[in-house]
């Protein structure tokens, strides 16, 4: 049947990756690599072709019975709806140009097989979570994502520092991960089954208690995976894999889990106003708290890996708004141009020769216009430049937030409202410190390959142009993805034109503002004698010193009294002493054995006078 070709989306990928996995280092470069590009860009064609299944209430499919037990079936099922298939469509047409641009970007690199393998693993995984009606099926998903994100951040293992960013990100999102499968359990202990579309439609009938409950549950797992306070601490080291892997785990993949989570289960978290306000709360200060800490640093991917974060924030505060079509226009916008941001990056990174210190660049524009206009594109859409998707959707989520009806909301607009602020100002500093001026260091560039600057002009259309998948009225638009998602869009937003108008004016005074304070920063910057030192920022609120001296440090005293106080000294030392009671034992026992007649007719004789002993004793009482 047609709805089964739906698996196929996820299925694609998953081929290209086992295929790689066995026989790609048998296979020349060439293919291997060509495996992988066209099993993504085949799953980008057939969601195309495929799109009118989502139609209506969507298509449901079922594969097989996975678990069966008694009454309890949970079966391989997805669903190709109005949420699950434009988000499968912004997954596999981005994951297709990074799989393009990763072709030239790796193209030196001698573990190709396995770097391609795990992409295509990625992009399975998080297929897996987007197209899942099962929250057990979600939860392979979920899981796979975070192991390919493990192995990717340290793909090159040989250097330690990249080894441990791998496993930070692996255990910080592990955290969030427990959160999540205890709300799966529960959820399925209060409902009897691991549907989602089920257990959206019965949390109507949960006590209020319960649903706030189980949607802060469903927040801890979201933080986990999409790096918001207080589970944010890996995104930034995870800028030690290859940049393909940043553009993927940024734009496409891993980070949007979190967010597209908490619109999937949309129905049920809307039942709880303070689950609501707790999410718009968490988003609104980690966008705050990333801003503050993109401003002071010196690396390009993790100015742009705060950025993230901040961005990701914006999506959860306009979750918590009650705007899924809003939280879902952001991702998108964000999605295209953040991964030609970080596409870029990477150009830049090698025509500076692997520097990756924004205060030792300069002048990059002179090296290559077209990847200083692309990234211009990114950016503007980034700082919110009116007319560019960056602007409507953030715009709309400011507008969201500020409609909302409880008074905390108000504080919220204002913390998204300075956001803007900060990010506009740091992605102007960027901006100078990377391209402007005259180069700071001289830097023996690599080879850019053509592929790898081509692929940024689509990423660069479709980031200025994003605003039209959701061009609000009042700029002549029919809001199409808040039409295409109809009842899964959240609240709508009534606003009057008078309002609309103020915030968009306001927005652009923003903008203004930001590029002002880096032009006259940084317009003029010469380098490290003008830079001001700000370790607070830098190193993110000392966020990492904070979880070493809270966690890391008493569990490793608990470790190590655990292994020499408890283990060591008390349980070793009690078996140790029974040995060495019992060897002591043997030992005097052994010398009895002399193998002399006359010692043997001693012991027999003492034993007699024991045994005559006891009974005269006996007879005496």
């Amino acid at each position: 049947m047609k709805e089964n070709l739906l698996f196929l989306i996820p299925l694609l990928p998953l081929t290209g990756a086992a295929l790689n996995m066995v026989l790609g280092t048998r296979l020349p470069r060439r293919l291997a690599v060509a495996i992988s590009v066209s099993s993504v860009a085949a799953a980008t064609l057939l969601t195309m072709l495929l799109w009118p299944l989502c139609a209506g209430e969507g298509t449901r499919a079922t594969l097989y019975t996975w678990l069966a037990s008694g009454s309890f079936r949970a079966p391989v099922e997805i669903l190709f709806d109005p949420l699950s298939a434009p988000m499968a469509l912004m997954v596999t047409s981005v994951s297709t140009l990074i799989h393009i641009y990763a072709s030239g970007y790796m193209k030196e690199e001698r573990d190709f097989a396995r770097f391609f393998a795990l992409l295509n693993l990625f992009v399975f995984a998080m297929l897996v979570i987007v197209l899942a009606d099962s929250l057990l099926l979600l939860f392979l998903g979920w899981e796979g994502v975070g192991f390919c994100s493990y192995a990717l951040i340290g793909f090159w293992y040989r250097e330690e520092k990249n080894a441990d960013a791998g496993r930070k990100a692996f255990l910080v999102t592990r955290v969030g991960d427990v959160f999540l499968g205890i709300a799966v359990l529960w959820s399925f202990a209060l409902l009897g089954t691991v549907s989602i579309s089920a257990l959206n439609a019965g949390a109507a009938d949960l006590p209020c208690a319960t649903v706030t409950l189980l949607s802060l549950l469903l927040l801890g797992g979201a933080c986990g995976k999409s790096a918001q306070l207080p589970l944010m601490t890996w995104l930034p080291d995870a800028m030690a894999g290859p940049t393909p892997v940043s553009a993927l785990i940024h734009a496409a993949t891993m980070v949007t889990a979190g967010v597209y989570l908490l619109c999937r289960l949309f129905p049920l978290v809307s039942l709880s106003p303070g689950a609501m306000a707790t999410i718009a709360t968490v988003g609104a200060l980690t966008a705050l708290y990333a801003a503050t800490c993109a401003l002071a640093q010196r690396e390009i991917k993790r100015v742009l890996a705060y950025s993230t974060m901040s961005q990701v924030g914006y999506m959860f505060l306009a979750v918590g708004a009650g705007t899924v079509s809003g939280a879902m226009f952001h991702l998108f916008t964000h999605a295209f141009f953040k991964a030609l941001l970080f596409m870029a990056a990477g150009c830049v990174i090698h025509l500076a020769g692997g520097e990756n210190d924004i205060y030792r660049m300069g002048g990059m524009r002179r090296k290559s216009p077209l990847l200083f206009w692309s990234f211009l594109a990114g950016g503007l859409c980034l700082a919110g430049f009116p007319l560019t998707g960056g602007f409507f959707s953030k715009d709309g989520i400011l507008l969201a937030t500020l409609t909302a009806a409880p008074p905390l909301y108000r504080g919220l607009w204002a913390v998204g409202a300075l956001t803007a602020l900060l990010t506009a100002f740091y992605t102007f500093r960027l901006l100078y410190l990377v391209f402007a001026g005259e180069p700071r260091q001289r830097h023996h560039g690599h080879y850019l390959p053509p592929v790898m600057g081509i692929t940024l002009l689509p990423l660069a259309a479709l980031g200025l142009g994003g605003g039209l998948l959701n061009l609000p009225a009042l700029y002549g638009g029919n809001e199409a993805l808040t039409r295409l998602l109809g009842p899964l869009a959240g609240r709508p937003v009534h606003a009057s034109h008078e309002l609309e108008w103020t915030l968009a004016g306001l927005a652009a005074a923003i903008l203004v503002a930001g590029w002002a304070i880096a032009h006259w920063r940084y317009a003029r910057f010469r380098g490290d004698r003008e830079a001001a030192p700000n370790r607070f920022l830098r190193q993110g609120w000392g966020a990492d010193w904070l979880v070493e001296k809270t966690v890391l440090v008493p569990f490793r005293a608990l470790a190590t009294f655990s292994w020499k106080g408890a283990d060591q000294t008390v349980i070793d030392g009690l078996l140790e002493s029974a040995a060495a009671g019992c060897q002591g034992a043997g030992e005097r026992l052994r010398r009895l054995t002399t193998g002399r007649l006359s010692v043997y007719l001693q012991s027999l004789a003492w034993g007699l006078v024991a045994v005559l002993g006891w009974m005269l004793i006996a007879l005496v009482k």
